[in-house]
C-alpha cells in the first residue's frame, strides 16, 4: 500500500510543485518587472534582460522535465537534462555577474542605502544553487534523490518573488521563509506518502537555514569583513 501512494504521489506532487513555483514567480515580479525592467525611469543594464530570460525559461524548462517524467518519457527527460546542465551553469554564471552589475548600478545612481551589503543575498543564492544542482547531477541515476535535490534548487530561485510579494512579512527581510516553507510542503509530502523524511531534506534544510542566516546577517549587519570582501568584488 505504502509503494503504491508513493508512486501515485511522485506522479503529481512533482509537477505540481514545479507549476507552484513558477505561479509564485510569474506573481512576485509581475508587480516590479514593469517599472524595473520594461519601462524603468532609466535604462537598465542589459545583463538584467539575459538573467530574466535564463531563470524565467528554467522554470518552463523545469516543469517541461517534470511533465515528461510524469507522462513516463523518461529517456526524452534524461536526455534533456544535459542540456539542462549547460543551462544551470549558465544561469550560475549570469546570475552572479547581473548581481554584481546591478550593484554598481545601484550604487551609481544612488538608489539604495543597502545596495553595498545586499550583494550578499544574489551571490549566496547562485553559490547555493550551484552546489545543490551539482548534487542533483551526481545523483542523477538515483531518481528518489534527483528529484528532491531538484526540487530544492529549483525553490531556492524564488526568494526575489517572495520579496516583491505585496505582503510586509516577505518585503521586511523574510523572503527565505517563503523558501523554506516550499521545501516544508515537501517534507509534510513525505510523511503522508512514505511516513518518513528522506535524507536529502534531513539534511538539507538545516543547511540551508543556516546559509539564509548567515546570507541575511551580512546583509542587515553589514560586518566590517563583508564590506571589505564586497568591495573588493565590485572592484
Amino acid at each position: 500500500m505504502t509503494t503504491k501512494r508513493a508512486v501515485s504521489g511522485d506522479q503529481y506532487f512533482y509537477l505540481s510543485m514545479s507549476l507552484l513555483i513558477t505561479a509564485i514567480v510569474i506573481y512576485g515580479f509581475s508587480h516590479t518587472v514593469n517599472s524595473n525592467l520594461l519601462h524603468p525611469d532609466m535604462p537598465r543594464p542589459w545583463i538584467l534582460w539575459v538573467h530574466g530570460s535564463l531563470f524565467f525559461g528554467w522554470l518552463f524548462f523545469f516543469v517541461l522535465q517534470s511533465t515528461l517524467v510524469r507522462t513516463h518519457n523518461v529517456r526524452i527527460h534524461r536526455t534533456l537534462g544535459w542540456f539542462g546542465v549547460a543551462w544551470a551553469s549558465a544561469m550560475v554564471v549570469v546570475g552572479i555577474s547581473t548581481g554584481i552589475t546591478m550593484t554598481r548600478y545601484n550604487i551609481l545612481h544612488h538608489r539604495f542605502d543597502d545596495s553595498l551589503q545586499f550583494l550578499a543575498i544574489p551571490l549566496s543564492d547562485m553559490v547555493i544553487f550551484g552546489a545543490i544542482f551539482a548534487l542533483a547531477i551526481y545523483f542523477r541515476t538515483k531518481p528518489e534523490y534527483h528529484r528532491r535535490i531538484m526540487l530544492i534548487s529549483c525553490c531556492l530561485l524564488t526568494d526575489a518573488a517572495f520579496g516583491r510579494f505585496p505582503i510586509h512579512a516577505f518585503a521586511d527581510h523574510w523572503f527565505y521563509a517563503g523558501v523554506d516553507l516550499l521545501l516544508v510542503i515537501a517534507i509534510l509530502r513525505d510523511l503522508i506518502v512514505t511516513r518518513t523524511v528522506h535524507p536529502v531534506y534531513r539534511y538539507a534544510l538545516p543547511v540551508l537555514i543556516v546559509a539564509q542566516s548567515i546570507t541575511l546577517y551580512a546583509y542587515l549587519a553589514a560586518p566590517p569583513g563583508w564590506v571589505n570582501i564586497a568591495n573588493a568584488i565590485l572592484r
